[in-house]
């Protein structure tokens, strides 16, 4: 029988203080506090999870920001916000015809025309194009790999015709190869040396619907007996939506071309260093009991969303959560501490209406995580 282990962090002192202290970011801040050059950057989008930090970040640096979206999500700013609407569904980009900028931050594409249409509208009225993809858009994640990874093909006649129905009609299966795909129409639509492909692991943080990373500082908050996955060791990545915001304003202020691996933290973090250092810093009852990837496979529970984050790191995911994030650390890109990110994604979600606090979109419910701990038990014990 696996034994329930105490809330601790599992982690060395040396290294907890240091995530503690957010050492392992101090390269990049001398960079972030360098006064920088005003400049005029679009956001296509804007007012999703990651767009508002960074318009807030943006404003905060003396930039001008201009958005364009359907404008269906007001916002309040600390500063002057140019908001353009339009519909890149159907091609409205009229708001955009005889402008220029500095830079253009494209948050929310999957679509490859979306970036063709972008293209075509902005040609040579903006210096530079800022393309947030995704770590999905690699071909496989077998071993740790840096940005020369090959990309997911895209095997259909036409990437440019594919629609939202279709990727949603997909099941996913089409996400990765269509920000493959939306890269390289990038690339075309601009030149090579004009583009910055930004590919970010799992975001988290306040602000995040999905509760794939806020299960669990809830569950860690909850006490009690919480069921962790595997024997701990696996590997994990992610990062602060807030973290990721503001590193991408500063990649836009150094015109930083190629394409870089955007997660985190800064040095190798198990599942069990997370989890530990979640308990270390929530006030909490909690006991962590570690159970096996093979008797959870048995049961039916599905990595990364009946138990966010985690993916067991072996076979053709060996390397899921061992990306090489060394070129996005040479350009400056740091990291809030671990307790940060959790303790303000806690307070966040109890701002929340007590339906939405009731019903996670993420992760086990009590009654089936109290099921697999006594299934757990009772297989140990026979």
């Amino acid at each position: 029988m696996a034994k329930p282990a105490a809330g601790g962090s599992g982690m060395g002192t040396t290294r907890r203080r240091l995530l503690e202290l957010g050492a392992l970011a101090l390269p990049g801040m001398a960079l972030a506090a360098e006064p920088v050059k005003p400049l005029r950057i679009l956001v296509l989008g804007g007012t999703g999870f990651t767009g508002p930090h960074q318009v807030r970040y943006a404003l905060s640096r003396g930039h001008k920001i201009t958005l364009f979206n359907r404008g269906r999500r007001p916002q309040d700013w600390p500063g002057e916000v140019e908001e353009l609407t339009g519909d890149r569904n159907t091609g409205d980009l009229k708001a955009l015809a005889g402008r220029e900028w500095d830079v253009c931050i494209d948050n929310p594409t999957t679509l490859p025309f979306w970036v063709r249409d972008a293209g075509q509208a902005l040609k040579g009225r903006v210096k530079r194009y800022v393309f947030i993809s995704t770590l999905s858009a690699y071909a496989a994640n077998d071993a740790p790999a840096d940005e020369s990874a090959a990309l997911a093909p895209y095997e259909g006649q036409d990437p440019l015709a594919e629609t939202m129905q279709t990727l949603q009609a997909s099941g996913g299966a089409l996400y990765g190869p269509l920000k493959a795909a939306s890269e390289r129409e990038a690339i075309r639509q601009f030149g090579e040396g004009a583009v910055t492909i930004i590919r970010p692991g799992l975001i988290v943080g306040p602000g995040d619907d999905t509760d794939r990373f806020t299960y669990w500082p809830v569950r860690i908050a909850r006490g009690g007996e919480v069921l962790a996955p595997g024997d701990g060791s696996d590997p994990v990545q992610f990062i602060d939506a807030r973290d990721l915001a503001e590193w991408t304003v500063r990649m836009a202020e150094q015109g930083a071309a190629g394409a870089y691996n955007a997660t985190g933290p800064a040095e190798p973090l198990t599942i069990k260093e997370m989890l530990g250092g979640m308990a270390s810093s929530i006030p909490s009852s909690a006991r962590l009991t570690w159970v096996s990837a093979k008797f959870l496979a048995e049961q039916g529970v599905a990595p990364w969303s009946d138990l966010p984050v985690w993916v067991p790191a072996q076979g053709e995911m060996a390397g899921f959560a061992r990306r090489d994030i060394r070129k996005a650390l040479a350009r400056g890109l740091t990291f809030r501490p671990l307790s940060s990110t959790a303790v303000d994604t806690l307070a966040w979600f109890r701002t929340l209406p007590a339906e939405r606090q009731a019903k996670l979109r993420a992760g086990l419910t009590p009654e089936r995580e109290a099921e697999l701990l006594a299934k757990w038990k009772a297989a140990a014990a026979g």
